[in-house]
């Protein structure tokens, strides 16, 4: 029997993003055959830890906030406790390998930039290969942007999630990865079609603009929500459902209530089954600063549902301008134009969804397991 190559992939936990969809989409589907998967998760936290595949081997440093006490002051004392057990270990790689992992390893996975000083300082003689997915020109910290393109250069193999991705890195910084490829994310476009039937979503206002992401000031939402009323000071009656949580739901729901439109701008937080939302909503629109490849972009288009989206990272790799969606610059009149242009143009917004039926056919996710099968081989060749 041949020898299965063993792969170790890392992360911290498992809280509803984009990064988690892609890694929980490898580890479902890398063969079986070739690799011997093992997931080392550092927190068991997150919605998504329920959907690791079962026959993976799993291993785990720290339990969740899910699972910790409902007393505040004990909850407090353990998370006190965690977060030492982790920067001991994080201080002390072998320790961590020999006492946890206890496994040697051919390959090592980083599928975020948070995990690349983790396998960086890995004490094994393995293959190192790093996913990259940001857009590191909207980044303004160029201290933190020097440390992630400077670590990458660390690593074996890089896979950037965009063209733009890495292109943008050797505008802005003049740096090359020689050894590196782009690999998109794979994208569900059937799986998205079921679950979007799971349950009905009944707005009160239509037409309704879904949007989906994490709750982070980049993602724009606060612009947005000033786009939304200025369209219904205007006249134009609508209404916004964005789906996602994160840190800036505070300052968002404070914004809604200055402005007077919470009744109209649905901060519908985190959903494990979001597609019913954006299924039953009239356009999508995505008025990120920066993305790289964002799947949602593949699963709306999928869903038939015409999208405005600001023109940043792969996105205009994704959606061909004013044949099966419109892009607009990442600023408060382009996105007000674009939505009005939806909001009054039913013509556009129907071609849109008829040329969206074949668009989908792009995404090709057997293409994408067989690159990320390839280059893992490839990889395990040169460990020698």
């Amino acid at each position: 029997m041949p020898h299965k190559i063993k792969v170790l992939f890392r992360h911290r936990s498992m809280e509803m993003g984009g990064v988690e969809r892609v890694l929980l989409d490898l580890l479902e589907n890398l063969p079986r055959d070739l690799f011997d998967i093992t997931f080392f998760l550092t927190i068991d936290q997150g919605e998504l830890r329920k959907s690791i595949p079962k026959d993976i081997e799993l291993i785990t440093l720290q339990k969740g906030r899910e699972d910790m006490s409902a007393n505040k002051l004990l909850r407090t004392l353990q998370l006190i406790k965690r977060n030492l057990i982790l920067s001991f270990y994080r201080n002390n790689p072998k320790i961590l390998y020999r006492r946890i992992i206890k496994k040697d390893f051919d390959l090592e996975i980083a599928p975020t930039y948070a995990e690349f000083e983790n396998i960086l300082s890995s004490p094994l003689s393995s293959r190192k290969i790093a996913w990259f997915h940001t857009d590191v020109g909207y980044d303004p910290d160029q201290k933190r942007v020097l440390s992630r393109i400077n670590a990458l250069k660390k690593f074996d193999w890089v896979i950037f999630g965009s063209k733009q991705t890495r292109d943008v890195i050797t505008d802005l910084y003049q740096i090359e990865y020689p050894k590196s490829s782009i690999i998109y994310n794979s994208i569900k476009i059937d799986d998205v079609k079921i679950k979007a039937l799971e349950f009905p979503v009944h707005y009160d206002t239509h037409p309704v603009f879904s949007s989906m992401g994490r709750l982070h000031s980049r993602k724009n939402y606060h612009t947005l929500m000033n786009v939304h009323k200025k369209l219904l000071d205007e006249g134009f009656s609508h209404s916004i459902a964005v789906i996602g949580g994160g840190a800036e739901m505070e300052n968002l729901k404070k914004q809604a209530k200055e402005l007077n439109v919470e009744n109209t701008f649905l901060l519908l937080d985190s959903q494990i089954n979001p597609y019913p939302y954006i299924k039953n909503s009239d356009y999508f629109v995505l008025p990120s600063e920066s993305e790289s490849y964002p799947l949602t972009i593949g699963e709306v288009m999928g869903l038939n549902i015409p999208i405005v989206s600001t023109n940043v990272g792969g996105i205009p790799e994704m959606i061909e301008h004013d044949f099966d969606g419109y892009l607009v610059e990442p600023d408060e009149k382009s996105i007000y134009e674009g939505m009005k242009l939806f909001l009054t143009n039913t013509n556009l917004t129907e071609k849109y969804k008829k040329n969206m039926v074949h668009s989908v056919e792009k995404f090709d996710n057997e293409k994408i397991y067989n690159q990320v099968t390839s280059v893992f081989q490839k990889q395990y060749k040169l460990k020698g």
